[in-house]
C-alpha cells in the first residue's frame, strides 16, 4: 500500500527498497536515521531510568522497553518515502507520544498508579 505523497508523486514499490522519486528517497533516508537515533535517545532514557529503579518499577521500565522496540520495528519497516517526510520531518516526542499511545503502557500506567495509591495507604493506615 503506498501512501498519497508517493501516489501523487508516481511511485511505486519496488521490493525491499524504499518508494519514492529518487529526491523523495533521498530525503526519507535522511530522516529515516534521525527517527532511528531518536529512538535510541529514548531507549537510552528508559535504560538508564531502569537502572536505578527498584525490582517493579525496572519491570515495568523494561516492559516499555519492549514496547519501544517493537515501535522501532514498526516505524523503520515502512518503505514509502512519504511516510518519513510526511509523519518524521519535524521530531518532537513521537516517539514518546507511540508509546504512551499503546494501549499496553496504558494498562502498565494504571498498574503504576494504582500500586502508588495502595503504597500511600499503606503509610496512612
Amino acid at each position: 500500500m503506498t501512501n498519497e505523497f508517493d501516489a501523487l508523486a508516481g511511485a511505486t514499490p519496488a521490493g525491499g527498497t524504499m518508494s519514492g522519486t529518487a529526491a523523495q528517497v533521498e530525503w526519507a533516508e535522511r530522516i529515516k536515521r534521525e527517527v532511528n537515533a531518536e529512538f535510541d535517545r529514548v531507549a537510552a532514557a528508559f535504560r538508564s531510568q531502569a537502572r536505578r529503579q527498584e525490582d517493579a518499577r525496572r519491570a515495568d521500565t523494561e516492559a516499555v522497553l519492549v514496547i519501544l522496540e517493537e515501535k522501532r520495528a514498526e516505524v523503520m519497516g515502512r518503505q514509502q518515502a512519504g511516510y518519513f517526510i510526511h509523519d518524521w520531518q519535524e521530531i518532537s516526542g513521537q516517539v514518546r507520544q507511540m508509546i504512551f499511545r499503546d494501549a499496553r503502557y496504558q494498562v502498565i500506567k494504571t498498574n503504576r498508579d494504582e500500586r502508588r495509591r495502595w503504597s500511600a495507604e499503606r503509610r496512612r493506615g
